[in-house]
């Protein structure tokens, strides 16, 4: 665990977190861009950038991806409870949804907690009558995503201030 956290700190001084925002912003720019965006030279950003990968500080590189343009325009969280009736068959249904697009084991008043998008709100029937015996769900439509996504910044492991 100290060695995890020294690695940590020693890649994420302030060129690291430079570095990773600017990946997180456009991850297909060249090293000679984001060398020259963050003062160093190609050779030295690419370096930089392999160790934060071998680290596993970054996970890997992927499109953004319109749901509404690819025929999933409706999109929502679901909570899924414990029925007392096989619930551990819920994770195996689920994983084999190909619209669930998050799947989370949260500790709390729920068991699971997951993003799936659909092409209509009927759709969603699917979902339900395949978990109906196995889980209680409760569904939050998503109507607009004020934060669809946020780029992860230094200050993400700060403590709050009270």
């Amino acid at each position: 665990m100290t060695q995890l956290i020294e690695t940590r700190e020693k890649l994420l001084d302030e060129t690291g977190w430079h570095i990773l925002h600017a990946l997180q912003e456009d991850a297909r720019m060249s090293y000679a861009e984001l060398g020259r965006r963050v003062g160093l030279t190609a050779p030295a950003v690419q370096e930089r950038v392999k160790r934060l990968e071998e680290a596993g500080i970054v996970k890997g590189y992927h499109a953004e991806i319109d749901l509404k343009r690819v025929g999933a325009p409706v999109s929502a969280f679901i909570r899924l409870s414990d029925t007392g009736r096989n619930f551990d068959r819920v994770g195996e249904i689920l994983k084999a949804m190909p619209y669930v697009l998050e799947m989370h084991h949260v500790l709390g008043e729920d068991c699971y907690v997951v993003k799936v998008a659909v092409p209509s709100v009927a759709a969603l029937d699917t979902f339900f009558r395949r978990v109906k015996p196995y889980a209680h769900t409760t569904t939050s439509i998503i109507v607009h995503s004020p934060v669809d996504h946020r780029t992860i910044c230094a200050d993400i492991a700060d403590e709050p201030e009270m």
